[in-house]
């Protein structure tokens, strides 16, 4: 049986993908656009919530639940970059104090 607001849910939210996990042919630049990709998507999310949220309020949106979830998703998006940099700059800083 299918479920229609999965359909609404689908069309709303935009898809996300991970980068390719396979290392950069000797640039050594694989994590660095990893990381940049995840911050662009990042973006996209949180300006695909604000638009959505600009059109609950203004009575374009016909489904809030589009702008709810999109306004959810873009939480945790955030949620997961902010604790992958804080994860980062934890690793850099033990590395710091190891002893030469």
């Amino acid at each position: 049986m299918p479920i229609p607001a999965i359909g609404a849910i689908s069309s709303v939210v935009p898809t996300f993908s991970l980068p390719s996990t396979a290392p950069a042919s000797g640039s050594g630049g694989g994590f660095s656009n990893m990381l940049t990709s995840a911050v662009d998507n990042l973006q996209n999310t949180q300006n695909a919530s604000n638009e959505l949220a600009v059109k609950a309020v203004t009575g374009d949106l016909s489904d809030i639940h589009q702008a709810t979830i999109a306004a959810t998703r873009a939480q945790v998006t955030l949620e997961l970059v902010a604790a992958v940099r804080n994860k980062g700059v934890e690793a850099f800083n033990d590395i710091m104090r190891m002893q030469a």
